[in-house]
């Protein structure tokens, strides 16, 4: 057989399996097009979705990627990339200067102290050789709420308010002791008021931290609620805390200022990502601000984000907290996909897929997504009629993708959304 007969076979066959891959490629899409396109589920509201081949760059699949969305609770991604690209891996919680037997210090955001979920600094060791803490606030120019946040989510624990240098998560939990509300914070005991309103739980004043329950009513084991963080109040609690005098003062934080490093950021990422926990996000975005700035400034700190790293987005993100508690955040799937695609490429992937919710293992999707391997590894993100999903999903054919699932204006309840996403994220699974 000559030389040129067997080149024009490989040429054929190279043709009949490029045709032949090409043919898979449009039929999967027809079939995604179908769960998700016209006539779908997800044609009754909002939806835009991508998938994203991160080996070969290749967008797999997209509907109205190009729109915005409120991305809810996945605007921690956004968080998370900052801090990562910022400030590495390590948490600062305080700077300082100290004069023989006392010490100034300037909160730096970091929400780790006496808040259960995350490991402990060692604050008491490191203020056991002074006698009096000055706590300086000239450093925050911020405010307690994020831009948007709704006025009516203040007694919610989801909702606690930011500060510099937070004590109990700016939460107090209350245990149901002889039908009494017991609090975790000794100082908010005097609070606890008796009530005769219709009400079962624990309930705040939106003005002040007085917290009313009505004892003939009163049944709940425990409630969490947030309080307000005057600056004499948190002076007070950190004072209770560590044991010793704590007063305020002013001050600009001076150039030979020391920092006190509380420890890893692992764990913080961890209760963002996987618990979404709101209030961590927000103080890990104010410890973005203090080491770009020296200063606690949300506005400023996304902005700065957004100038450096996220310009080369498809579509610039309209981004307000943290945490994602504001609808004014606004930013498309593709977008979203991009930042994902930044995330594989600043960590190991086995890493960012350890880090983010493991469907049917951890997290906000312990319950969904469900298989004998993991595969989905994405952060959820949800407020009413609002449901998102951004992350890595791996195929049956061991290949991993970026994607981004955003719904918006939906009627049903949020578990119908979940549920019908999930018949999407199988398919990707099988055919992917």
């Amino acid at each position: 057989m000559s030389k040129k007969y067997l080149f024009l076979i490989a040429i054929l066959f190279l043709s009949l399996s490029s045709f032949a891959q090409e043919t898979e490629i449009r039929n999967r899409y027809a079939e995604l097009d179908e769960l998700l396109g016209v006539n779908s589920f997800f044609d009754n509201h909002l939806t835009g979705f991508m998938l994203y081949d991160l080996d070969s760059q290749w967008v797999m699949y997209e509907r109205n990627s190009h729109m915005n969305f409120i991305p809810a609770s996945t605007t921690k991604l956004l968080t998370f990339y900052a801090s990562l690209v910022v400030l590495r891996d390590s948490t600062v919680s305080f700077r300082y200067v100290n004069n023989g037997d006392e010490i100034t210090i300037w909160g730096s955001g970091d929400p780790s102290w006496k808040y259960t979920p995350l490991p402990q600094p060692k604050l008491k060791e490191f203020f056991s050789p002074y006698k009096k803490v000055n706590l300086s606030l000239d450093n925050w120019k911020d405010t307690s709420f994020g831009y948007g946040w709704q006025w009516d989510d203040y007694y919610y624990a989801y909702s606690a308010e930011r500060f510099p240098l937070p004590v109990y998560g700016n939460i107090v939990t209350f245990t149901n002791t002889n039908k009494i509300p017991v609090p975790n914070i000794p100082m908010f005991r005097s609070m606890v008021v008796r009530s005769d309103k219709e009400i079962r739980g624990v309930q705040r004043d939106f003005n002040s931290n007085s917290f009313h329950y009505n004892p003939s009513l009163y049944v709940n084991p425990y409630a969490t609620l947030p309080f307000i963080t005057t600056p004499d109040l948190m002076a007070k609690l950190l004072e209770e805390s560590l044991g010793k005098p704590v007063t305020l003062t002013k001050g600009k934080i001076p150039a030979h200022a020391k920092t006190f490093k509380g420890g890893t950021l692992t764990p913080l990422w961890r209760e963002m990502l996987q618990e979404s926990d709101n209030f961590v996000s927000e103080q890990i975005l104010l410890m973005v601000s203090d080491q770009l700035f020296g200063e606690l400034n949300t506005e400023r700190t996304i902005e700065y984000i957004k100038k450096n790293y996220f310009s080369d987005m498809p579509d610039y993100p309209q981004w307000v907290d943290g945490s994602g508690l504001s609808r004014h955040n606004l930013v498309t799937p593709r977008s979203m996909v991009t930042l994902m695609t930044k995330l594989d490429q600043l960590m190991p992937r086995s890493q960012l897929m350890q880090l983010l919710p493991q469907g049917g293992i951890n997290g906000t999707i312990k319950n969904n997504y469900k298989a004998p391997r993991p595969y989905v590894f994405a952060k959820t993100g949800t407020i009413s009629n609002n449901h998102a999903l951004v992350g890595l999903v791996r195929g049956n054919s061991g290949k991993v993708y970026a994607f981004a699932f955003m719904n918006n204006n939906y009627l049903n309840k949020a578990s119908e959304i979940r549920r019908e996403m999930e018949k999407v994220m199988i398919y990707i699974k099988e055919h992917f």
